[in-house]
């Protein structure tokens, strides 16, 4: 087990990842800027350590300030918590570079599950469902209306990289192609610095269910059963709720199955998110995988009153026996 970590965010999520350590015996070190002097989580910690102005970009952004952070403390590991750095795969690399523990997922995984079309590519290859559409970007309109036509109408535009629903547009015509199209990149290139988009079928009245996946480096994967968020406003989430009221026993089987078929497949390690798109009662899809904890994880532990997400042993130890599993 380790000695002491660093957690490279803030706020609540740093504070609970504290909590969790301080109840195992672990020490931790945070990291503040200026805008946190006086934040819970610096007080929640064994250690606080100053990484710069008020500006993410001067200091929470800032990998070398982190990663030295950690060394000049004399961290074995450091976990991000959520948001960040936790998705670009240059930090676990830092981290590992540096001798140190990354609590996450490896590198590889992060940069795979966050294009939206290698990770496709990856649950094709686990068998896992995915929305009818066109796995290569879109080079122009031209295209665009051909690949639509052979689709069918309504078609949905997406971004490669990113999420958060920014750069999608739903297109229900050819004769509106040619300006979401355009628009769509613009978006995307913007938000993303990436203006790759892709096409999909749009499926009317989906609902929205994500799987709570942990995996330990020792092949053991398991799924701590969904949170339905299917009540959004513009593509973000407002409610979400678990378990899933439109989930049969064998859907809910079948769908745990899968998301953790595609952490096998991907080599997945620690906690992590399989989002479905489900179809009437019986048919799911695959949409994408969060390779970190996100803000709605606590609905799992109050559901399954298990707290091991944030547990730091995770990535040196095996899973708990008592949850669930799906081998």
């Amino acid at each position: 087990m380790f000695k002491k970590i660093l957690i490279a965010n803030r706020g609540e999520i740093g504070a609970r990842i504290m909590r969790t350590c301080r109840r195992i015996g672990i020490r931790t070190v945070a990291v503040y800027s200026d805008a946190d002097k006086r934040s819970l989580h610096r007080q929640e910690a064994d250690e606080a350590v100053y990484i710069g102005a008020a500006s993410s970009r001067e200091s929470y952004l800032d990998m070398e300030k982190i990663v030295s952070a950690a060394l000049d403390t004399g961290c074995q590991a450091v976990h991000p918590g959520y948001g960040f750095l936790f998705e670009n795969p240059r930090f676990p690399r830092s981290v590992q570079n540096a001798g140190m523990v990354f609590i996450g997922p490896p590198a590889s995984v992060i940069a795979a599950m966050g294009d939206k079309i290698a990770s496709k590519e990856l649950a094709v290859k686990a068998g896992i469902p995915v929305i009818t559409g066109h796995g290569e970007p879109l080079t122009d309109e031209d295209e665009a209306l051909v690949v639509a036509d052979s689709i069918g109408y309504p078609v949905l535009l997406k971004p490669a990289a990113g999420g958060g629903g920014k750069g999608m547009r739903i297109v229900s015509a050819p004769d509106e192609m040619e300006s979401a199209f355009s628009a769509r990149r613009q978006e995307t290139r913007k938000a993303f610095g990436d203006a790759r988009v892709f096409m999909e079928r749009y499926i009317e009245r989906p609902r929205h269910v994500e799987m709570q996946i942990l995996a330990d480096d020792h092949g053991s994967v398991i799924h701590l059963g969904e949170r339905e968020c299917s009540v959004q406003r513009r593509y973000q989430k407002i409610i979400e709720e678990a378990p899933s009221p439109a989930l049969s026993p064998d859907v809910r089987r079948r769908m745990g199955q899968a998301a953790c078929d595609l952490a096998r497949q991907t080599g997945y390690v620690n906690a992590g998110t399989v989002e479905f798109v489900l179809e009437g009662e019986q048919y799911f899809y695959f949409l994408e995988m969060n390779t970190r904890l996100q803000v709605e994880h606590p609905v799992t532990e109050m559901v399954t009153g298990l707290v091991e997400a944030l547990n730091p042993t995770c990535m040196s130890g095996k899973l708990p026996g008592s949850m669930a599993s799906q081998k």
